[in-house]
């Protein structure tokens, strides 16, 4: 099941330099995962300084 990134978010950035697969972008008003792409190896939830991103 992929991740994704609730309102938490701030967009600081965090999250995309450790995405293997880059599944990570910048959205209108926080950064957004596509579901195809995330491998839900967990790097992204890891690295979020906000608990932001957890299983979708």
């Amino acid at each position: 099941m992929a991740y994704v990134i609730n309102d938490a978010c701030t967009a600081c950035g965090a999250c995309v330099s450790v995405c293997p697969v880059e599944a990570i972008s910048e959205g209108e008003e926080k950064y957004t995962i596509d579901a195809d792409a995330c491998t839900d190896c967990g790097l992204c939830a890891d690295e979020c300084p906000f608990d932001a991103i957890e299983q979708g």
